[in-house]
C-alpha cells in the first residue's frame, strides 16, 4: 500500500483551501473512506462518485488506499464509521423530502454528492455552500463523469466564517419556505464564535417547519489518545500523517442541542455513531466503541 503523505496543515484567520490542502483535504479523505466503504460486503450507503474524486485528485495515499483496500475490522473502522454518518444524513434528507420540504442547504458541502445520489422529489432545490476551489473541483469531476443532479442544484461559494447568508439569498434561497439544513462534520473546524454565528444565521433564515441535522464523528480530537488506540489496533489509521488536530479548535463552544432548544427548536434524542449502527441493524465493533469514546460522536436532528 502507498505510504501516507506527509502533510503539515495549519490554520490562520481567513485562510483558504483547495481540495488537497488544509480543511479541504478532510473532504477528500472522507470521500476516500466512502469509496472504501462502498467496497464492503454490505455497505450502509453507496457513493459511486467518491472514487472519481480520489482519481481526479491524484493523491498518492488515497489512490493507494483504493487500489489495495485493507479488509480487517480495524483497518475498515473509519470507512465504516463514515458510512454510518453518511447514512444518517441521507435518511434525514429523505425524511424531510417525504414530509414536503423542497428547499435544502448543505453547509460545508465538500465532496457531498447527495444532489446526485438521492431521489429528490420534483421541485426540490439543493444549495451547496463551500469554499470556491472545493466547489470548482467537485463540479469539474462530476461534469467529466457526465453526472446529472436529481434536483435543482445551486453552488454558493462562501466562507462560513463570514456572512454566507448574503450570497445564499442572492442565489435564490427563499426565507418563507421551510428548509432542511445539514451541518455535517464542520463544527470542529470552527471557533466557538464562528459556530454561534453559523447557527444564528441558520435560525434567522429558517421558516417554521424547517429542520436541521448536525453531526460529526468527533466533537474533539485528542491526538495522544488516538495514537494510543492505534498502538493496540495497528490497522486503524485515521489520516495518514495528517494531524487534523492542528485544524480543529478546542476553545469553549456552546452545546449545539442546548442552543437549538433555547431558540425554540424541538430537539430529538441525540445519538452516537454506535447507537446509529445499532439502529441500522449492525453490531458496533469493539474498535468502533473505543474510537467513539475518544472522539465523542454526536448526531442531532431538530425542527423549528
Amino acid at each position: 500500500m502507498t505510504a501516507p503523505p506527509e502533510k503539515k496543515p495549519s490554520r490562520s484567520d481567513d485562510d483558504e483551501w483547495d481540495i488537497l490542502g488544509s480543511v479541504g483535504y478532510t473532504a477528500l479523505l472522507v470521500a476516500g473512506w466512502r469509496a472504501v466503504h462502498a467496497l464492503s460486503a454490505e455497505p450502509l450507503v453507496r457513493d459511486d462518485y467518491a472514487r472519481h474524486f480520489i482519481a481526479a485528485s491524484a493523491d498518492p495515499y488515497l489512490t493507494g488506499l483504493l487500489a489495495d483496500p485493507a479488509t480487517s475490522e480495524d483497518a475498515t473502522a473509519f470507512p465504516r464509521l463514515y458510512g454510518v454518518q453518511t447514512r444518517f444524513f441521507d435518511d434525514f434528507f429523505v425524511s424531510a423530502a417525504d414530509d414536503g420540504i423542497r428547499q435544502t442547504v448543505i453547509v460545508a458541502a465538500g465532496l457531498d454528492s447527495r444532489a446526485y445520489r438521492l431521489a429528490w422529489p420534483e421541485g426540490t432545490t439543493v444549495f451547496e455552500i463551500d469554499q470556491p476551489k472545493v466547489l470548482e473541483f467537485k463540479a469539474r469531476v462530476l461534469s467529466e463523469q457526465g453526472a446529472q443532479p436529481s434536483a435543482r442544484r445551486i453552488s454558493v461559494a462562501a466562507d462560513l466564517r463570514h456572512d454566507w447568508s448574503i450570497p445564499l439569498r442572492k442565489a435564490g434561497f427563499e426565507t418563507q419556505q421551510p428548509t432542511a439544513w445539514s451541518v455535517e462534520g464542520v463544527l470542529p473546524y470552527l471557533t466557538g464564535a464562528a459556530q454561534d454565528a453559523l447557527f444564528a444565521r441558520i435560525h434567522r433564515l429558517s421558516a417554521a417547519g424547517s429542520r436541521v441535522a448536525v453531526g460529526a464523528l468527533g466533537s474533539r480530537l485528542d491526538r495522544a489518545q488516538l495514537s494510543a488506540l492505534e498502538a493496540t489496533h495497528p490497522g486503524v489509521n485515521m489520516s495518514g500523517e495528517v494531524d487534523f488536530s492542528a485544524l480543529t479548535y478546542d476553545d469553549d463552544k456552546t452545546d449545539t442541542a442546548q442552543w437549538l432548544a433555547d431558540h425554540g427548536w424541538v430537539v430529538d434524542p441525540i445519538r452516537t455513531n454506535p447507537q446509529l449502527q445499532a439502529a441500522y441493524g449492525r453490531t458496533p465493533a469493539q474498535v468502533d466503541m473505543r474510537l467513539d469514546s475518544i472522539m465523542r460522536s454526536q448526531y442531532i436532528t431538530a425542527t423549528r
